[in-house]
């Protein structure tokens, strides 16, 4: 910690550009008149981490030791906690945990939390295996909040544009889908809507729906600031 400001250590590269939104956001949150009043951010930005979705869904290379590894050596660098933007990731968060001595804030408990009073179903905009992992319903299930799904062509055509993100598309099309599959879930009855894919935030935004949009992006940024300038 320097001058009362506690430092984050960033496990990022899931994906790189959801990553330095979350920094972009974080920095764009932190009053701040010089150099010196912005928050000190460590970050491992290392996408060569296993798939997080090849681990859940097809028994790939588990990614969880290189994420431990990873809070190990932002620890050592001198962070005060931790933060992962990216929701998947949360199903090996406990591999983190184990490795370090300071805190670990969950993306996925944050947003959570940023529900609207009186929300009884929410829409969960996640990937394929984010919702296999069952993070979030876990999550919802234990405040009595019904989750509303994807279907299975929803999710494919939702896996599509987030590898369309990944590669570089933030296009009006990719946008587009990404605005219908948000407008099913509400169809069907969510009365907000959580984005919890890092990368779907670069192209979907508030005003694209009538009911809250929650982007655990934003929503983790927002207490990272918090934490960071808490005494």
């Amino acid at each position: 910690m320097t001058s009362g400001r506690k430092v984050v250590g960033v496990l990022g590269g899931m994906g790189p550009e959801a990553t330095v939104d979350f920094m972009t956001k974080v920095i764009a949150l932190t009053p701040a008149d010089k150099d010196q009043d912005h928050i000190r951010m460590i970050i491992d930005h290392n996408p060569t981490i296993p798939s997080r979705q090849d681990a859940i869904l097809a028994d790939g290379e588990d990614p969880g030791p290189e994420l431990a590894a990873m809070a190990r050596r932002l620890e050592a660098a001198g962070a005060d906690f931790l933060v992962i933007p990216c929701n998947t990731a949360y199903a090996f968060r406990e591999d983190v945990i184990e490795a370090v001595n300071i805190p670990l804030v969950s993306i996925i408990d944050e947003t959570i939390a940023a529900l609207p009073e009186g929300c009884g179903a929410v829409g969960l905009l996640a990937t394929e295996g984010c919702l296999r992992a069952g993070v979030y319903q876990a999550a919802i299930s234990q405040i009595g909040v019904e989750g509303v799904e994807p279907t299975r062509d929803e999710l494919q055509e939702l896996m599509q544009s987030v590898y369309a993100i990944k590669a570089g598309d933030t296009g009006e099309a990719v946008a587009a889908s990404l605005r219908k599959l948000a407008n099913a879930l509400v169809d069907r009855g969510a009365n907000a809507v959580i984005v919890g894919c890092t990368e779907i935030p670069l192209v979907l935004s508030k005003e694209d729906l009538d009911v809250p949009l929650l982007s655990s992006t934003d929503i983790l940024a927002e207490r990272t600031v918090q934490l960071a300038l808490s005494e």
